[in-house]
Parts: structure tokens; C-alpha cells; sequence
């Protein structure tokens, strides 16, 4: 057989039904075109290699069709693993790390260092496209310590802070160039300037996305969506309004709360939507943004005319569960 034959590897598709999931994409392409969109990059899309490459491509994708894509980032997995090969133990009180300082230096070295440097490689595989960059860079992030609760009980979480301060002008400087920004959360403690802290990713890209205005907030976890009586799959919820979500807030575990909390902070900011989605599955960006039907959970805020009613029944919110 000749060497030099060219094999048929394309897809089952017909060439009438790869046009019509292309022509699908038009009208989103259309509203979409020139959107501010904040993507919280976690879970295992964080790990898995195939999903690593897929998720770069998604945002490049995103930046070449005229949307302005901006990546917020942790790197939990990462600080895991270097903490246990450097023998330092972890410890997580009410949802949030025990960061002490010897761990602080490892949390800032993994996150700016490791995790940012490796997505910032991917994306520039595809072309000049992302520069990376922290909390700490062009006074982008403040953050106070903070203490969390378990149950009724408040506990020290170390260095651990809330953001409460953005000044967005270093990734809009960024944005406006074209670029795709990168940002590690780590922030100084606003009360201590010469202290940096370590920034849950879900809440600092949900005060960025408010902060510049974005149209979209999409946070990449592990699951389908917001399920409202795990493991029981037909309570997935499609889309709710914030004032149902707040409802809803302080029934949810300690993993989904800052995710759903968050996507609250940002539609009650002036986002226009905020989605969490799954990012186990490859270009789920993509589809959320770029089809009818979308993916995951979406957030309204209460303001929308046309808000349809959410697929599972909101459950009765009761005193005894600490918020």
C-alpha cells in the first residue's frame, strides 16, 4: 500500500450536521461578541491533561471569536501535593485551608510559580495570547483576614482572607492589549501590607467579575451543576434567580457553598449571569456559551422579566442550619 495515502480520520458527522452545530453558534457569536467573560479555572480540569489542553483552547477560541476572556485560578491539588512532599500538614476548618506562614510560602510559590505559569503556557501554545499575574500585581486584590465558622463555633484559620478591595486597571490594561489574563489569587492583607494571604479563587473571581463589569461569570467544578438533594440527579437545578440561590445558600456543603455564594455576589453585583458548570467534560465552555441549551446551573439576577422557573423545588430553609 502506498505510504503516501491521506486517510479518512474525520468524525461520524455529515457535513450537514457540522454546518448546522456551526450555524447554532451564530447567535451567541453575535451577542456575545466583544463580552467581558471571568472563568474560575479548578477542579479537575486543573489535573487532568486532556482537560488542561481543552480548557486553553476553549479560551483562546473565546478571544479569537471577540469575546474577552479573563482567567481567575487556585490550585488546591498543587498546594497538596507540594505540601505533603515538603512534609508540612494541611488542615481545612469550616471549608477553608489552615494556611500558617510555612504554608503561606508554599501556597504563593505553587499558585504564581507552578499553576500560572503552566496555564499560561498552554494558552500561549496557541499563540502570544495570556501574561500572568497575582493579586499582589498593580494593587490588584486587598484582602482582610478572616475567621471561619464551624457550626455555631468561629476558628483561625490563619492566613486566610476575603477580598475587599479591586483595583481592575492592571487586567483591563491587559484586556485592552489583547491579552488573556492570568490571575493567581493570592492578595496583601489590607490591614498589613507587608502580609499576603491566601484568597479562596471562587470569591476573588467573583469580586473581579464585578469589578469589571463582566457579563458572564463561569466557575468549573466537579459536578453537573447545583444538585439541591445529592445524590438524587433529577434535583439538578437549571437556572434560579439570586433571591432563590440565597434561599438555598446555607443547606449547601462547605464545597458548593463559596462556589454558589459566589455566583450570588456576582449577579447581585451587576453580572449579567453567573454559571457553575462542569469541567470534567472537555470544551464545556464552549458549549455553555455557544448553545441553546448551555450546560450546568445558571444565575439570574432578579431583576430578568424573564426568568423561567428553576427545574427542582426550593427546600424549606430551616432555622436550626447554621448559615
Amino acid at each position: 500500500m502506498p505510504d503516501d495515502f491521506v486517510f479518512d480520520t474525520r468524525t461520524d458527522l455529515r457535513p450537514d450536521q457540522k454546518a448546522e452545530v456551526l450555524i447554532q453558534a451564530l447567535p451567541w457569536l453575535q451577542k456575545f461578541a466583544g463580552a467581558l467573560v471571568v472563568v474560575k479555572y479548578g477542579g479537575n480540569a486543573m489535573v487532568d491533561e486532556e482537560l488542561k489542553r481543552a480548557f486553553a483552547q476553549d479560551m483562546v477560541f473565546l478571544r479569537q471569536v471577540g469575546l474577552r476572556p479573563v482567567v481567575v485560578h487556585g490550585g488546591g491539588p498543587q498546594i497538596n501535593a507540594m505540601l505533603d512532599r515538603l512534609g508540612i500538614e494541611s488542615e481545612f476548618r469550616g471549608g477553608l485551608r489552615v494556611t500558617t506562614p510555612e504554608a503561606m510560602e508554599v501556597v504563593r510559590m505553587v499558585l504564581t510559580g507552578q499553576v500560572s505559569r503552566e496555564l499560561v503556557g498552554l494558552l500561549n501554545a496557541h499563540g502570544p495570547h495570556a501574561v500572568g499575574l497575582s493579586g499582589e500585581d498593580g494593587g490588584l486584590f486587598q484582602a482582610r483576614r478572616r475567621t471561619a465558622f464551624v457550626g455555631a463555633e468561629a476558628v483561625d484559620v490563619g492566613l486566610v482572607g476575603d477580598v475587599v478591595q479591586v483595583n481592575p486597571g492592571a487586567v483591563q490594561d491587559l484586556l485592552d492589549a489583547g491579552r488573556i489574563p492570568v490571575v493567581s489569587t493570592v492578595a496583601p492583607d489590607i490591614d498589613d501590607p507587608t502580609q499576603v494571604l491566601n484568597v479562596n479563587a471562587d470569591t476573588a473571581a467573583a469580586a473581579l467579575a464585578v469589578a469589571l463589569g463582566a457579563r458572564k461569570l463561569i466557575v468549573l467544578t466537579d459536578v453537573e451543576g447545583l444538585y439541591l438533594s445529592w445524590p438524587d440527579r433529577s434535583s439538578l437545578v437549571r437556572r434560579l434567580s439570586a433571591s432563590q440561590l440565597a434561599e438555598v445558600l446555607p443547606t449547601l456543603d462547605s464545597g458548593m457553598r463559596p462556589k454558589m455564594e459566589a455566583c450570588w455576589r456576582a449577579v447581585t453585583g451587576g453580572v449579567g449571569r453567573a454559571h457553575v458548570i462542569d469541567g470534567r467534560a472537555p470544551h464545556s465552555i464552549l458549549v455553555e456559551v455557544f448553545t441553546s441549551d448551555g450546560i450546568g446551573t445558571m444565575v439570574l439576577p432578579d431583576t430578568e422579566p424573564e426568568d423561567a422557573p428553576f427545574t427542582a423545588p426550593i427546600p424549606v430553609v430551616h432555622p436550626e442550619v447554621p448559615a
